[in-house]
């Protein structure tokens, strides 16, 4: 049986456009992909994500970045920002 752990929490985001992003990230889980983007933005119309929801780091491919632990991040909290692609995690720090 696996163990559930605390998975960061996204605190901040601040990318305009994004269908998880209204008062926050309302997606449940984020994915970090390997540019150090988040792989989770999507930009249509549609509204998404869940009424009541502290979005967390599900998964992060950039296996460059300090707080990256066997594809887990291990980061307190991270934040979500434009660059890179359209939605950047503005805490990968290199290694």
């Amino acid at each position: 049986m696996a163990a559930l752990i605390e998975m960061p929490h996204v605190v901040e985001c601040t990318v305009a456009g994004c269908s998880y992003n209204h008062d926050g990230c309302t997606a449940f889980a984020v994915t970090i992909d390997g540019d150090a983007d988040c792989a989770t933005f999507i930009d249509i119309a549609a509204r998404g994500g869940l009424d009541k929801v502290v979005a967390q780091v599900g998964a992060c491919q950039r296996t460059t970045c300090a707080f990256n632990s066997e594809l887990e991040c291990t980061a307190e909290a991270v934040r979500i920002g434009p660059g890179g692609g359209t939605a950047n995690c503005l805490t990968y720090t290199e290694r």
